[in-house]
């Protein structure tokens, strides 16, 4: 195993959201370099800049996601609340590879693992533009991946679903006896990942050991979704 990331610099963005803190805490354990962004990437030339100001990026966690994500239909899902879960989690996820690739390309070597959604795989009610921009993130990593593949750089998503983090699963909600019931009959494992687990995954994507894998979207729901 080779999951010692010292002298690698590893840009997280989102860093203080969503699996950002439990990433920060996995990968600086591991001896990475880490940067932890929280900048506004939908901003105009956020990206770039971005990443032309912190040098040479060995691995690129794209930690994009938005708490708009559930409870409306598909007739009554305004334009608005559809271009907003492409602008925060499909554009800046192209503008991040695009402005980090060249200094890949030209080592010889990167990684870029995106944390994406388990709902990109399977359908679910009153979703539809969560769903779609997540879907768009693994259409768009299976292209890259093989793209960028002949470079010796690795690009792969985690579809997860049912991970610990206060936005999805407030500490209210996991208390209620309905979760608890629902989330045993969803999760054969019966319960929720720790972000932990989860960053884990992302450290083993993000090491030499995952030299193999390529454009994949590797469900974690713990048996949510099996395939």
């Amino acid at each position: 195993m080779s999951q010692n990331l010292s002298g690698k610099r590893v840009l997280v963005t989102q860093a203080n959201d969503y699996m950002g803190p439990a990433t920060l805490d996995v990968f600086s354990a591991a001896g990475a370099e880490v940067i932890a962004s929280n900048d506004d990437l939908t901003v105009a030339g956020a990206c770039e800049q971005l990443v032309y100001d912190n040098g040479e990026i060995d691995i690129l966690i794209a930690n994009l996601a938005s708490a708009n994500y559930s409870g409306t239909s598909a007739t009554e899902l305004e334009d608005e609340a559809w271009h907003d879960t492409f602008d925060k989690m499909v554009h800046p996820l192209h503008r991040l590879c695009r402005a980090v690739l060249p200094q890949m390309i030209a080592r010889n070597a990167g990684k870029i693992v995106v944390y994406g959604s388990a709902t990109a795989l399977r359908g679910m009610k009153t979703v539809t533009a969560y769903s779609a921009a997540r879907a768009a993130q693994v259409g768009y990593v299976q292209s890259l991946g093989v793209e960028v593949a002949p470079h010796n750089i690795q690009v792969n998503l985690i579809a997860q679903n049912y991970v610990e983090n206060p936005v999805y699963y407030p500490s209210q909600l996991r208390e209620q006896p309905k979760f608890q019931a629902s989330l045993k009959r969803q999760v054969p494992l019966g319960r929720l990942a720790t972000a932990e687990e989860d960053a884990r995954f992302a450290l083993f994507l993000a090491s030499n050991d995952s030299d193999f894998f390529v454009g994949q979207a590797i469900p974690f729901s713990g048996g949510w979704i099996q395939r």
